[in-house]
């Protein structure tokens, strides 16, 4: 019996909000508080694009079995290593990052002063792309979901575009709710957070990176 659209997007919300549970706290998570405060809401909004756009990336390649390309051992092992480096240099730049204290107002427009807004978009793809944890979680529920519906393209696309949706506005709720207590937050808090997440950036780069070596090696 086939299910309605409406029932499909509401069981995919769900799954969107077990997702932003128990993996919206990682690395994508700080950078994306860290990102709202220190450059403003819209900056970390295309950071949030980012990591909705991983999502989304995810989803496709699983569909399509190239999960096959990234889970082999040679080219996980080349795939982990990049994204290690690229979480590590996020990490050295936020940890470096200077903060103001003359100014009065510590958000630096995008327009203005901010970087690309590619650069935004890319941090957020590659810091969620960097996981494995969230990789074993889309392969398992992609798997899972496509046996269930058998394959039915129209029922997947409703299920997952409810999924995708719900995890891109809690991440922006979450930058609008980092980005309305900025009033009440100190350059001295901002230095430490951009150091805290720094060294989070810097540990599950090389935590990473770590973990394919003792795999290829080992």
């Amino acid at each position: 019996m086939a299910v309605s659209p409406i029932t499909l997007v509401a069981e995919g919300a769900i799954l969107g909000l077990t997702l932003a549970l128990f993996f919206g706290f990682g690395p994508a998570f700080f950078m994306l508080v860290q990102t709202s405060i220190h450059r403003g809401f819209w900056s970390a909004v295309l950071l949030a694009i980012g990591i909705f756009l991983n999502d989304l990336f995810m989803v496709l390649i699983c569909l399509m079995g190239s999960v096959q390309i990234i889970t082999e051992p040679s080219n996980y092992f080349w795939f982990g290593i990049v994204s290690g480096i690229v979480l590590i240099m996020f990490g050295l730049v936020t940890y470096t990052r200077k903060v103001d204290t003359n100014s009065q107002n510590i958000e630096i427009p995008l327009k203005v002063k901010g970087p690309h807004w590619f650069v935004y978009v890319a941090k957020g793809f590659f810091s969620n792309i960097a996981n494995p944890f969230v990789w074993i979680f889309w392969i398992g529920v992609v798997v899972g979901i496509s046996a269930r519906f058998g394959g039915n393209e129209h029922e997947l696309v409703y299920f997952f575009g409810g999924t995708l949706s719900v995890v891109l506005i809690t991440d922006v709720t979450k930058a609008y709710a980092a980005y309305n207590i900025k009033r009440f937050i100190t350059p001295r808090f901002i230095e430490a957070l951009n150091k805290i997440v720094g060294i989070c950036l810097i540990s599950f780069g090389l935590f990473l990176m770590g973990k394919v070596m003792v795999e290829r090696f080992l």
